[in-house]
């Protein structure tokens, strides 16, 4: 668990984190939104030591880290920022092993550690071990980077815009990597972006902020269909809300009976991506898979039905 209690970090006169109390739970993911300047990025780099508060205190597991030297943290944190700051002149191999390296882990242990973040991550050992960082695409970089981060076990990964330079492809599949490793390893993640897509895709709570302060800290569907202050309702946007809202729900909780033709979407899909395949196919429904086998329907009707719907 990770508290922050009334902090706050004055730069040149001026809180750039102005009293904020925030608890992200074990095993879960928060994500951190705002605009530029929000204090996001501050408040992010103050759990790992990179930025002392001014005042307040900060607990990991109930112990304040004010009494931890900032190196024994930072070995027990994970780390990975936009641009991923990879060692140019290590390979990738080296790069992930960095950490392990420094807390003496054995030559074997960190082996079997860096094969497996590598297979984990759909990089084959053989083929990627031993490349240099600039031999990788961008998506492979930002994979390896990830890897790095969590290469000794952190039960913490502080992540600062890590799929900000990614095309919208990759960024999503960087997503669903990162949502599968947290899933896998039961990391407890604090995630900067500026995207709120991506905050409520990614996180279990999110975190807005503004000129330093914490405006509201919810689950996505609290956010979206209660936010606290107009600054968050702006955030949301008031267009794009049914549309938020659809993506917080799966097709296998609203398939209904009956049959359509075509090709039919997967269960796990979002109810906005639903809707956008229909829209984008020109159909009125669409058959529901789940492990193979069709199991119903989702409508366009139904979908419209659902955005409307008073939350």
């Amino acid at each position: 668990m990770i508290e922050i209690e009334d902090v706050t970090k004055i730069y040149e006169g001026t809180a750039v984190v102005d009293r904020v109390t925030l608890t992200i739970q074990p095993h879960t993911i928060c994500a951190v939104v705002g605009t530029s300047g929000s204090g996001k990025t501050t408040l992010v780099r103050m759990i790992n030591k990179l930025v002392e508060p001014s005042s307040g205190a900060i607990r990991i597991d109930g112990v304040d880290i004010a009494g931890i030297p900032a190196f024994q943290l930072r070995r027990r944190i994970g780390y990975a920022i936009q641009g991923l700051g990879l060692f140019p002149h290590r390979t990738v191999g080296q790069n992930i092993a960095t950490v392990p390296k420094l807390l003496g882990w054995n030559r074997g242990r960190i082996r079997d550690r860096v094969e497996e973040l590598l297979d984990l991550f759909g990089l084959d050992p053989e083929e990627f071990r031993d490349r240099m960082p600039h031999e990788l695409s961008g998506g492979q970089q930002q994979r390896v980077g990830v890897a790095r981060a969590l290469a000794a076990g952190p039960n913490i990964l502080l992540m600062d815009e890590p799929f900000g330079a990614l095309d919208p492809l990759i960024r999503a599949k960087a997503q669903e990597d990162l949502l599968t490793i947290q899933r896998r390893f039961g990391t407890t993640i604090m995630l900067v972006t500026h995207d709120m897509n991506e905050a409520i895709h990614l996180g279990d709570t999110i975190a807005v902020m503004d000129k330093g302060r914490l405006l509201q800290a919810a689950p996505p569907r609290t956010i979206i269909a209660d936010p606290a202050t107009p600054f968050v309702a702006e955030l949301i946007g008031t267009a794009e809300r049914p549309f938020r809202l659809l993506s917080l729900a799966r097709v296998s909780d609203h398939a209904e009976p009956g049959q359509a033709t075509g090709e039919p979407i997967d269960a796990d899909r979002s109810l906005r991506d639903a809707y956008a395949e229909l829209l984008w196919s020109g159909r009125a429904a669409a058959p529901v898979r789940r492990n193979g086998d069709i199991v119903g329907r989702i409508s366009l009707d139904q979908l419209a039905r659902l955005a409307a719907r008073p939350r």
